[in-house]
C-alpha cells in the first residue's frame, strides 16, 4: 500500500506537469517554430517607422492599452462582427488609437513565413519595442509566447484605460488592479516623451474645467493654456487639432516630459495629477536629478513587468491568422 508521501509527491508533480502544460513567457520563443520571427518584425519597423514617426509613440500607447483590458492579449484589435458585441476598438480612450494597418502588415510577413505560429499579441509587444528603439529611445526585454484572446469588449476598455482626465486616485487604482506599482505608474507616463494627443484629451482643462463655459484648470501653467488656446486648441469643440505632450521634443524620448510637469505644463489632467502626491513627485524629481541610462533602465524594467500582465500561454486563446478577427 502507497503511503502519504507517495501522494504529497505525485501532487507536486502535477501541479509541475499543469504549470509547463500552461506555458510560461520566454525569451527566443519562435527560436524553433519561426527562427526569423523577430528579425521579420525588426526589419520592417526599421524600414518603414522612418515614414511615420509618430507611430512609434501611437504603437506604445496600443500595447498599454491592450495590456490593460483582459492582459496583453491583442484583443484591442479585434474589429466589432455584430451590434450585439462592440470591442475594444469602438472604446473612446482607443477611438484616436493609429497602427493598426502598421501591425497588420508586419502579421502578414510572419504568416508568410510561418503560417499559424506567431501571434497578434507578440507582433504588438515587439513592435512597441522596436519603434520606440529606432526613433532613439530604450530598449527592452521582450519574451514572446503570448497567444491570442477571443474576447473583446468596448465597456472593458472604458473601465481599465486611464483617461487623460483621471485624477491621481483613480490612476494609482486602474494600475494597481494590473499589479502596477506607482514607481510603474510615474515611469510609464513617461512615455508621454514622445507623441501627440488630440485637443479633446485636455481640452476641458482650458475651457470647461469646473463644468462652466470659460473655466480654466488653475494646476495648468496660465501661460502655456493661453498658447494652447491661441495656436492649437482654439475652440472646446476641436477634435481634429493635434499637439505635442511634449513641446519641443516630443520626436525624442528624454527627460523633458519631468520637467514640464515641475513647470506645471503637463499636457493632461492624468499627467498633472503625479505632482499631487508626496511620494509620486519624489519620484518625478529623482529622475530628473539621474541620468538618460538611468531612466532608459527604469522605463525598461516597468515595460517589462507591464508586458506580462495577465498573459495568455500554452494552450489558452489561440494564434489569430489575422489580427482582426478571431479564427473560424
Amino acid at each position: 500500500m502507497r503511503g502519504s508521501g507517495y501522494f504529497v509527491v505525485m501532487f507536486f508533480c502535477f501541479l509541475a506537469f499543469m504549470g509547463s502544460a500552461e506555458g510560461k513567457l520566454q525569451m527566443g520563443f519562435y527560436s524553433k517554430s519561426c527562427p526569423n520571427a523577430e528579425k521579420i518584425v525588426q526589419d520592417y519597423v526599421d524600414s518603414h517607422i522612418h515614414n511615420a514617426p509618430s507611430l512609434a509613440a501611437s504603437i506604445l500607447r496600443m500595447h498599454f492599452h491592450d495590456c490593460f483590458v483582459r492582459g496583453c492579449d491583442s484583443s484591442v484589435l479585434l474589429n466589432t462582427t455584430s451590434g450585439t458585441n462592440q470591442t475594444e476598438k469602438l472604446a473612446v480612450p482607443n477611438s484616436t488609437l493609429r497602427g493598426f494597418d502598421f501591425i497588420d502588415r508586419v502579421k502578414s510577413l510572419l504568416e508568410a513565413a510561418c503560417p499559424g505560429v506567431v501571434s497578434c499579441a507578440d507582433v504588438i509587444a515587439l513592435v512597441a519595442r522596436d519603434g520606440v528603439v529606432a526613433t532613439g529611445g530604450p530598449s527592452w526585454k521582450v519574451p514572446t509566447g503570448r497567444r491570442d484572446g477571443t474576447i473583446s469588449r468596448t465597456s472593458e476598455a472604458m473601465n481599465n484605460i486611464p483617461a487623460p482626465t483621471s485624477n491621481f486616485t483613480t490612476l494609482r487604482r486602474l494600475f494597481s488592479n494590473q499589479g502596477l506599482n506607482l514607481k510603474d505608474l510615474v515611469l510609464l507616463s513617461g512615455a508621454h516623451t514622445i507623441g501627440v494627443a488630440h485637443c479633446t484629451s485636455f481640452s476641458n482643462r482650458l475651457y470647461n474645467f469646473t463644468g462652466v463655459l470659460g473655466s480654466q484648470d488653475p494646476a495648468l501653467d496660465s501661460e502655456y493654456a493661453a498658447v494652447l488656446k491661441a495656436r492649437k486648441c482654439r475652440s472646446l469643440n476641436d477634435n481634429t487639432t493635434l499637439v505635442e505632450m511634449d513641446p519641443g521634443s516630443s520626436m525624442k524620448f528624454d527627460l523633458s516630459y519631468y520637467s514640464l510637469l515641475l513647470k506645471r505644463r503637463g499636457l493632461f489632467q492624468s499627467d498633472s495629477a503625479l505632482t499631487t502626491n508626496s511620494t509620486a513627485l519624489s519620484l518625478v524629481n529623482q529622475l530628473l536629478q539621474g541620468s538618460l541610462k538611468n531612466f532608459f533602465a527604469e522605463f525598461a524594467r516597468s515595460m517589462e513587468k507591464m508586458g506580462r500582465i495577465k498573459v495568455k500561454t500554452g494552450k489558452v486563446g489561440e494564434i489569430r491568422k489575422q489580427c482582426a478577427v478571431v479564427n473560424g
